[in-house]
């Protein structure tokens, strides 16, 4: 059973191919993983007026009336921020916070926790490209997952494919909400180096963070990428050249 829902300002998509659950069992989980979205929305949008995060801007909330939700997506973004060596900063320029490079992963990491705790075993949550999937397709192969070409206003015209079960996989570039993501090191100054970069990580949660930051170091991120165990990258330039790590082919493979 699949649904795609508009939550974010992007489109989820959800499908559950388990063949051990009814229809009406599947029904009652995608609302409570859309359920699940609204909820984060309304709490992360910097885009609406009475989210909590735009009345922490505002300067209406103080920081030990945070949700707990809020005081965990500010610790780990610290975390990332610590861990890509400033690269990750959700403060923008202008003193606001903007945590989006962290909860689309984050959430979609949580969303599939609801999935995986009642007990399913085959699905993927995607949201604008970022994907999380568990276990094997319908016909109990990895599943596909396409990465977006960066320089096709078609959104449906992919660069590559990736086979992957149990994985996150995340993509940043500036073709999804614009040039959004800039090097906390120099400000807003456009980053022209890089159309996109394509993370895949034990989960999608890591896989977004890393991407997000990676993508923030221009050129160098993909060698950001080589060095962590466990992640794979492929990085396409502002001049169409594409690199990869050095483990990332084995994800391109059918098995």
């Amino acid at each position: 059973m699949k649904k795609i829902e508009w939550i974010m300002g992007m489109p989820i998509t959800v499908e559950i191919v388990d063949q051990s659950r009814t229809d009406v069992e599947k029904e009652e989980m995608l609302k409570k993983v859309f359920d699940y979205f609204t909820a984060v929305d309304a709490r992360f949008s910097t885009y609406k007026n009475d989210s909590e995060i735009s009345r922490i801007n505002r300067g209406e909330i103080k920081e030990s009336q945070y949700s707990a939700e809020a005081r965990e997506v500010f610790a780990l973004s610290e975390q990332t921020r610590q861990e890509t060596h400033g690269y990750f900063n959700i403060r923008t320029p202008e003193g606001k916070y903007d945590p989006s490079g962290l909860v689309k992963g984050w959430a979609i990491y949580h969303a599939a926790n609801i999935v995986w705790e009642a007990g399913y075993k085959q699905f993927y949550i995607d949201a604008g490209g970022d994907s999380e999937v568990v276990g094997t397709d319908e016909q109990g192969k990895p599943w596909s997952v396409g990465i977006r070409d960066p320089f096709s206003d078609n959104k449906s015209d992919i660069i590559k494919t990736v086979y992957v079960s149990d994985r996150g996989v995340a993509t940043s570039g500036a073709y999804i909400r614009g040039q959004h993501i800039y090097n906390p090191h120099k400000g807003r100054v456009s980053l022209d180096e890089v159309a996109s970069i394509t993370v895949i990580g034990p989960n999608v949660y890591e896989a977004d963070r890393f991407a997000t930051a990676a993508f923030a170091m221009g050129r160098e991120g993909i060698h950001f990428i080589e060095q962590m165990e466990g992640f794979e990258g492929y990085m396409v330039s502002r001049d169409g050249i594409a690199t990869m790590t050095t483990g990332f082919e084995h994800h391109t493979r059918y098995i």
